[in-house]
């Protein structure tokens, strides 16, 4: 089961400080673990006061303002960004669909200050990363719901509407549903 371009939902009932209310995108699942950012969970800071931390310059001012997000416990001292794919022109680019890339090279920030990056941006401090198995069995203990992602929710939708989307993409109320293991 390969999850990527999935979100990740948290549970209603999660109460974790970390990932409780979060929905997390899948950048990469596979036998060697899983990466993901979580989309829903501003920070206090903004991409344009990131870039001036990084004494880069925003040119344009269509993401001024913007709140970077808390992408997840992992490296939260380094910048990962979701994007519009927009040509292969990054240098660590993970193209994970027509529509969604991953980036984590300071050449996209720079695009970004000088107006020539993505159109579409979600930049982040820190990932959510889970080794071999564990996410796995984090889904086995019904501590996630999964559904496949839609770039609106990640790239259009204000932040405070993130949660409720994607659980709306799932079909049903997951409040109808108990975190506790059923035995037949």
């Amino acid at each position: 089961m390969n999850l990527s371009n999935h979100f990740l939902i948290a549970m209603p009932t999660t109460h974790d400080p970390v990932f409780g209310g979060s929905v997390v995108y899948l950048c990469e699942h596979n036998e060697r673990g899983a990466l993901g950012i979580v989309i829903n969970k501003p920070t206090d800071i903004t991409i344009d006061s990131l870039l001036e931390r990084l004494e880069l310059k925003l040119e344009i001012h269509a993401f001024s303002g913007q709140p970077v997000m808390f992408g997840g416990p992992v490296q939260d001292d380094r910048g990962f960004v979701l994007h519009s794919p927009e040509g292969n022109r990054f240098s660590s680019m993970l193209r994970i669909t027509d529509e969604i890339a991953f980036t984590t090279s300071r050449d996209i920030l720079e695009a970004l200050a000088s107006g020539s990056g993505p159109s579409r941006v979600l930049v982040s401090i820190g990932y959510a990363g889970w080794n071999p198995g564990q996410l796995e069995q984090e889904i086995g203990r019904n501590g996630w719901l999964t559904v496949a992602a839609k770039p609106d929710v990640i790239f259009d939708l204000p932040i405070a509407e993130r949660y409720s989307a994607a659980i709306k993409l799932l079909g049903f109320d997951p409040l109808m549903l108990s975190s506790e293991s059923g035995h037949a």
